[in-house]
């Protein structure tokens, strides 16, 4: 890993001339929100990334995954005498720089591309955004008190998912190069060396930082709990009594990845589109034949959170589903809170596995229970 700095008056230059090799994206005040709060979008010549920005209310997941993507065109002539036209949308994007992005953001993009390039499917505009893209992060030294991503085996200093990591003190941005992608781009803007000195500081504000968090919710038992007991709990009403399905906490979540596909057809002329879904809706469990196996709402609650917290960490063996960004917990209309129901799920998990070891051991021993 080796040192950089950039002054902050010389950050805008080098984006200008990353912006001759990349396309470049990154956080800005969004022009079309009154309280002109930061979004992630793909920047014009001459924007700069705002590096001075808290936080954003969506995560850079569109980046990777947008919330409307063609996926090809379609033609039907009239009169049914020539076959049907169709053409695949072309792929002409140039490697995308996301600069400025949260460690832990960067690592909910490895989650997406769990689903997205399995060994059944491999989408290919997803792992052509994925493979060009470089991760430029920005250290997270401004925490709300709603992140636990170190919980969550990330954090605000987390290097694993990134190819540079930045952090900024008062006249300037340190950080240090991870990968030859991030070596690359360090190259193509023009950034400095750093010193020992930005590598020590850089250390200090990673430890500053950590230590201002607050503990996370333990999710250790739930690896272990059996699905069926946690799916059938019954107190999955209570803790979704509050919900309207509004679906905040699916958009805004880094990690989920619902979709839909639809036709959009005007006269002869048709596009096929992949959107972003949320399991929070009646729609998107219905059956064609009119039966929905999740109707009330409190199972469409229950799935998305043993989505989260069970079936995925079973699945793929990579932790919860969660990077502990606390965008659910921000956004939702009714303050549901994620750890909340992270703990809740551990107990019942954790009570479960002693129940069943005091059962397997035909009783606790009163002597140990006493000394305890």
């Amino acid at each position: 890993m080796k040192p950089i700095h950039i002054k902050k008056e010389a950050f805008g230059p080098a984006m200008a001339k990353a912006m001759e090799t990349y396309a470049v994206a990154g956080p800005v005040p969004d022009r079309e929100d009154a309280k002109r709060r930061h979004l992630f979008r793909c920047l014009e010549k001459g924007e700069t990334p705002d590096l001075e920005y808290t936080a954003t209310q969506l995560s850079p997941k569109a980046l990777l995954f947008p919330q409307a993507e063609t996926m090809f065109r379609f033609k039907v002539p009239s009169g049914g005498k020539k076959a049907p036209f169709l053409e695949a949308e072309s792929f002409k994007e140039r490697p995308l720089a996301v600069v400025g992005i949260r460690p832990y953001d960067a690592r909910a993009f490895d989650m997406l591309t769990l689903n997205f390039d399995s060994k059944d499917y491999k989408d290919p505009f997803f792992l052509k955004r994925c493979h060009q893209m470089v991760r430029v992060g920005l250290a997270d030294t401004t925490l709300k008190d709603t992140n636990f991503s170190t919980a969550c085996g990330t954090g605000p200093f987390d290097t694993t998912a990134l190819d540079i990591l930045l952090a900024k003190t008062e006249d300037a941005y340190i950080g240090t190069v991870i990968t030859a992608k991030g070596k690359s781009f360090a190259a193509a803007a023009g950034f400095e060396a750093g010193s020992a000195e930005d590598t020590k500081a850089l250390a200090r504000m990673k430890q500053e930082a950590e230590s201002r968090m607050r503990p996370g919710p333990d999710f250790s038992a739930l690896a272990d709990a059996d699905t069926l007991d946690l799916h059938g709990e019954d107190h999955w009403a209570r803790l979704a009594f509050s919900c309207i399905n509004c679906g905040s906490c699916t958009f805004s979540c880094p990690t989920c990845w619902c979709f839909d596909i639809q036709d959009e057809v005007t006269g002869n002329d048709g596009v096929r589109l992949r959107l972003w879904d949320t399991c929070m809706t009646d729609l998107y469990s219905a059956h064609a034949s009119g039966h929905n196996p999740r109707q009330e709402r409190f199972k469409r609650f229950r799935n998305r959170f043993m989505h989260k917290l069970k079936y995925f960490p079973d699945k793929y063996g990579q932790g919860i589903m969660c990077v502990g960004c606390g965008r659910c917990i921000d956004n939702c209309p009714v303050g549901i809170d994620i750890r909340t129901i992270i703990g809740e799920m551990n107990a019942k998990a954790a009570g479960a596995a002693k129940a069943a070891g005091t059962a397997k051991t035909g009783g606790t021993d009163k002597a140990t229970e006493a000394a305890s």
